[in-house]
């Protein structure tokens, strides 16, 4: 017994611990594991873009495409770049954990359960705030995971960003304008093939994707949660009425 509850305690503290941010402020999204094409295209960045080094091994390649209602043909020849892999397979990456460590200093995480653990929240704005920083080894930073260890792989989609704030509060404001002072932009002379606007949807999609691996069966428990609701309302009515039968006699 005394096993379980500090087994149940570790588990809790290094949640804690992997949930801890800089304080940064985190950008509010409402996922929507419903929206299929937000979901297929989040996939497709995911796999062509975070794959490489990132795993959800958790999944399988045949339940994300029935899900996303992608056909198995098409999933495969353009949503799974290992050639050896089947239909059935756990979403696995081909990178040696040995080889990861020697090139980033440490394995890349699973991604199957990040926005469970760290937050829809928290995911969409660190994808949104790596900036240029030449005393990282790999020459960027980011705001919300301070000295992260993994290079900027969607700089060619977003461009290479520039901070200005030099250590000041990011929220601060022009007391006149209402502006915000400071803050992360696009070096006009670096910038990636997305719009401001195209780059924040497709992280939303990314990261929709992220949290549909968390939890799959996230849609079906919501629909199921209003047939529960609904059929307690009408229990409700069913009891009172009952009750209200057998007590009419009683003074």
């Amino acid at each position: 017994m005394k096993k379980t509850i500090l087994t149940l305690l570790l588990s809790f503290y290094s949640v804690l611990a992997f949930s801890a941010g800089s304080g940064y402020p985190l950008d509010k999204i409402e996922t929507d594991p419903s929206d299929k094409p937000s979901l297929q295209r989040g996939a497709a960045l995911y796999q062509n873009y975070c794959s490489g080094c990132h795993s959800t091994e958790f999944q399988r390649y045949e339940r994300v495409a029935d899900d996303l209602g992608i056909p198995h043909d098409l999933m495969m020849e353009n949503l799974v770049f290992n050639k050896d892999a089947k239909i059935g397979d756990l979403m696995t990456n081909a990178m040696a954990k040995e080889d990861a460590k020697v090139w980033f200093g440490a394995a890349p995480p699973d991604l199957t359960m990040v926005a469970r653990v760290r937050g829809d929240d928290w995911v969409y704005t660190y994808l949104k705030t790596f900036y240029e920083d030449p005393k990282r080894p790999w020459g960027v930073n980011n705001k919300v995971f301070p000295d992260v260890g993994m290079p900027h792989v969607l700089a060619e989609l977003q461009g290479v960003q520039l901070d200005s704030c030099n250590g000041e509060d990011p929220t601060k404001r022009d007391p006149l304008t209402g502006q915000t002072i400071c803050g992360l932009t696009v070096d006009p002379e670096r910038k990636g093939s997305m719009t401001p606007a195209e780059y924040d949807q497709a992280m939303y999609d990314l990261v929709n994707f992220l949290a549909y691996s968390a939890e799959p069966m996230k849609a079906q428990r919501q629909q199921l949660g209003i047939y529960v609701m609904l059929f307690l309302v009408l229990l409700f009515i069913f009891t009172f009425l009952l009750k209200r039968e057998y007590w009419k006699d009683v003074h």
